[in-house]
């Protein structure tokens, strides 16, 4: 049997269970706000905050939502992270009473940065690996390092051949 491909140890994540993580993610997060239980506002790290930060916001009853733009990929390698957009400041402040909200910590860059920003916000991730844990303060499920994560806004349906060939 060959050896698989990093990018062959794959987490599939279908959008129905995105929803159910995210929400997951939200009752985690319920009651825990610094204001009597309550959250100020919900920054999603674009992009793949975007999905969970809307859930956490919905289930919350969370209604000011802003959102802070990071890049640290690009199609060939990780970069080092920038912010290239950032939040109401106004809002912001040291992130007090602020939950944000990414899909993923993987190495941790992303949010030691916007950490660095913000160290009083409450960082929260749907998925966790190892590496990127120390940075995360709640988070539903932990997957190993060398796993990849497909969600469901990066894919799209078609034919896949079976693992071990077409006989």
């Amino acid at each position: 049997m060959r050896e698989r491909l990093p990018h062959e140890k794959g987490f599939h994540v279908s959008w129905d269970q995105i929803h159910r993580d995210g929400r997951a993610l939200a009752w985690r997060l319920d009651g825990k706000g610094p204001d009597n239980g309550s959250w100020r506002a919900v920054v999603g790290i674009t992009r793949g905050g975007l999905v969970p930060a809307m859930i956490v916001s919905r289930e919350l009853d969370i209604r000011v939502v802003d959102t802070i733009s990071v890049k640290s990929y690009n199609h060939q390698a990780q970069t080092q992270p920038q912010v290239i957009k950032a939040p109401q400041a106004d809002l912001m402040g040291d992130g007090t009473g602020i939950l944000v909200v990414d899909d993923l910590v993987d190495s941790g860059k992303t949010l030691e940065l916007v950490r660095r920003l913000y160290p009083k916000a409450h960082f929260a991730t749907v998925y966790a690996k190892p590496s990127g844990k120390p940075m995360v303060d709640t988070y539903i499920t932990e997957v190993s390092q060398d796993t990849w994560i497909f969600f469901p806004w990066d894919m799209a349906l078609q034919y896949v051949e079976p693992y071990r060939g077409r006989d």
